[in-house]
């Protein structure tokens, strides 16, 4: 994950200057701001900067297809250094060094962001070949490097795809998508979601000599899986103009997951579509995300809700209404026929084979875990339940499938366009008596009148016994409707010993009527309105979550605000970065944790509560950690701030956890990121682990937080992908530089005591 590839988009290059060179020679450069670029002999490829879409004023370096006969804005992309690795500074520039390294290097920040690490090679002079492949010549004749060996998204004729290698798809919001190709260890190729859920294979038998696998795209217009030891086919397949005569193709998979060929139709001037992997679109795993896909009357794919139409607000991510902890009524099913459903986050279905439709119903309605389920029987009876809210699926009329879907029995709003009149209705009058009807309803009368009398004398009873309670309280607490009790601030005082158990920055040790420990936090007044702090505490005392702690009770009284919490023994992990003795119980294990502990938590806020719910003001001073040290979320839910403000928080959070070092206004600065980049990242890591740490999960803690703190929002990850990121389920690759500008670094960024953020 998170490798935010665009090749799959027509960008558009700046208007250039186009030099043919047979040559590259060290020390050539391409700058940003001259709008050159380098043109293969033949004209039909050029390697230059280009804008990636919507991002105005950030430049790659890749190539795309370059022949007069193909449109500007029909000139694909078929290869970008480093992905999406890009520059921010019209001085910025890509060259072939002296050393014989491709570096493009980013002025704003003055350091390399990508290079080909070929300084060793003895590298002569480069070459951008006929055929789109850019390569690197020692002696001017041997290949040390070339551009066919790192694809992204798009294979090119005579590119082979080699053993254990994949492609990965573009995406709409410049990060990776979930969807992948690979050549795997049996020796097939694989279409795959989020690295385990294969939905495609090519179908051949399993290899014994895996390592002589390739797959290789032919000019002619057919993919195969070629045994480069006995140079023949495996497997293959073909478009359907094969061995026509047509002079550009590619093979490329597609953000929807679907790997298709392409050829160039130069009577219509666009590129054509000659095979694709998947033939029903629907059939691609998760294609519509947590929606249904179905095809419309022309034949087309689309996405839609049939979710929203038995809730009361339409849900913009389309999940499955059941939550168990709001639901109060009951449940029931409601039934969708010729729908099949599937989970996606998780993606694990619990199947029970050899029941009913209706026995498979109930089983899911007797589950409180189980939202949805579906029911097919094609000779094998089963019975799919899906465990999560994220549910993605297939309708159309030839599937024989049901499925139900749990809704709570809640009421909810009122549709305002059903009228809330009925019509007139006619009563005939009449004069005669009625004796059944009179004496029916003198009894009637007579119950209803005992009943009162009942209830008034048990309303007494229960009155009494609630004010003798009310009494025996050692404290006049109060609890609103939702279960979270209000404080005066006599009895917070009370509480806390008169503030004398301080514990952390304005946290401090109390102990309730009931002899239960809390932590009581004192927020700053001026942050937030009485009535929203009032609203917003009621609201949190619902949440739950266990790297939440749980908000007992508040007070806002004579202009102070407090928030009564669950005791976290620990304290702060700030306590525990400011203090050499605490810090060493800070060990990799409990740091990465914490941090994954972090991200589910806000995850939880962000996607799993009825409506969104930010923190705010996410930093260490709000992470408690609990009697095993695992980490307890504070604070949460006062602040008014969009998702990405959170994910930004986190990764700061995160890159103080590994470091050690803090300061309050939480800048991060280049010296992390410069560190890494030059392959240099152990330096970083606080002292205190003395080296006792995993670099590989270094390497993945370190490209989650880089891509957490972009300076472009739109680059930053959901707290779901940071939390796949942190499971080790999605891969993330290498982010971008982070900083919109570059801000002083320090002289030696390898010293331990430098701090981690600059002035």
């Amino acid at each position: 994950m998170f490798r935010p590839l665009l090749l799959s988009l027509s960008l558009v290059f700046f208007f250039a200057f186009q030099f043919v060179v047979s040559e590259i020679q060290l020390g050539s450069k391409l700058v940003v701001g001259e709008n050159t670029l380098w043109v293969s002999n033949n004209g039909d490829f050029a390697l230059g900067f280009f804008n990636p879409p919507g991002l105005p004023n950030r430049f790659s370096i890749g190539i795309r297809f370059n022949s007069d006969s193909i449109p500007s804005d029909q000139r694909k992309v078929v290869w970008v250094a480093g992905a999406v690795v890009y520059v921010t500074d019209n001085t910025s520039y890509f060259e072939l060094t002296r050393d014989g390294e491709l570096v493009l290097f980013d002025s704003s920040l003055g350091v390399p962001v990508w290079n080909s690490k070929t300084n060793r090679f003895s590298v002569s002079s480069a070459l951008l070949r006929d055929d789109g492949n850019l390569v690197l010549l020692k002696d001017r004749e041997e290949i040390v490097w070339q551009s066919f060996d790192t694809p992204a998204d798009t294979l090119l004729p005579n590119q082979k795809l080699p053993s254990f290698e994949m492609l990965r798809a573009a995406s709409e919001n410049s990060r990776s998508s979930y969807y992948s190709l690979h050549l795997e260890d049996s020796g097939r190729l694989q279409l795959r979601w989020e690295s385990n859920i294969t939905f495609w294979s090519s179908g051949n038998e399993a290899l014994k000599n895996k390592k002589k696998i390739g797959a290789v795209l032919t000019s002619e217009g057919a993919l195969f899986l070629e045994d480069q030891d006995l140079m023949r086919p495996v497997w293959s397949v073909f478009g359907e103009d094969h061995n026509d005569t047509v002079k550009f193709r590619f093979l490329r998979l597609d953000r929807d997951g679907n790997l298709r060929m392409y050829s160039w139709n130069e009577d219509s001037k666009i590129w054509k579509p000659v095979w694709q992997a998947v033939e029903n679109q629907c059939r691609v795993f998760a294609t519509c995300g947590s929606q249904v896909c179905s095809f419309n009357s022309s034949g087309s794919s689309g996405c839609t809700c049939p979710f929203n139409a038995f809730v009361s607000l339409s849900d913009p991510k389309c999940l499955v209404p059941y939550q168990k902890p709001t639901c109060k009524s009951g449940f029931s099913m409601v039934k969708f026929k010729n729908l099949e459903l599937y989970g996606i986050y998780p993606a694990n279905d619990s199947v029970v084979s050899g029941v009913s439709c209706q026995r498979c119903k109930k089983v899911c309605l007797d589950d409180s875990a189980c939202t949805a389920v579906t029911y097919t029987n094609d000779g094998n009876p089963q019975c799919r339940m899906k465990l999560t809210r994220y549910i993605s699926g297939y309708s159309d009329p030839s599937l024989s499938s049901i499925s139900y879907v749990k809704t709570c029995l809640d009421p909810i709003a009122v549709n305002p366009n059903v009228s809330k009149e009925s019509p007139p209705v006619t009563v005939p009058k009449s004069h005669s008596i009625c004796l059944p009807c009179l004496i029916g309803a003198t009894s009637t009368t007579l119950v209803l009148f005992l009943g009162f009398q009942l209830g008034v004398v048990v309303y007494i009873y229960q009155r009494k016994k609630q004010l003798a309670k009310k009494k025996a309280d050692r404290f006049s607490k109060a609890a609103n409707p939702k279960g979270v009790m209000i404080f005066s601030v006599d009895e917070i005082k009370a509480m806390t010993g008169n503030f004398d158990h301080n514990i952390g920055p304005g946290i401090f040790k109390g102990v309730m009527p009931e002899n239960e420990v809390v932590a009581v936090k004192e927020m700053e007044a001026t942050l937030i309105e009485e009535r929203k702090f009032r609203s917003s505490a009621s609201k949190i005392g619902t949440m739950h979550h266990k790297n939440l702690a749980n908000l007992e009770g508040y007070c806002c009284e004579l202009g102070r605000r407090f928030l009564v919490y669950e005791y976290a023994k620990n304290g702060s992990i700030l306590d525990h970065i400011v203090d050499p003795l605490r810090s060493k119980k800070l060990t990799w294990r409990i740091r990465t944790e914490t941090c994954l502990s972090v991200a589910k938590a806000l995850c939880y806020l962000h996607t799993e509560c009825r409506e969104f719910v930010s923190h705010g003001n996410l930093n260490c001073e709000n992470i408690l950690l609990g009697a095993d040290l695992e980490a307890k979320l504070t604070e949460y839910g006062f602040g008014l701030c969009a998702a990405n403000k959170d994910v930004e928080d986190f990764g700061k959070t995160v890159l103080a956890l590994v470091t050690g070092r803090y300061e309050p206004e939480g800048v991060v600065s280049e010296w992390v990121y410069r560190e890494w980049i030059e392959g240099r990242k152990e330096t970083v890591v606080d002292k205190i682990l003395e080296g006792d740490f995993d670099v590989e999960e270094l390497e993945r803690v370190l490209r989650i937080s880089f891509w957490c703190v972009q300076a472009d929002e739109r680059l930053r990850p959901s707290m779901g992908e940071v939390v796949k990121v942190l499971e080790g389920t999605l891969s993330v690759d290498p982010p971008p530089p982070p900083f919109a500008c570059a801000r002083s670094s320090p002289t030696n960024s390898s010293e331990s005591s430098q701090s981690l953020y600059e002035p």
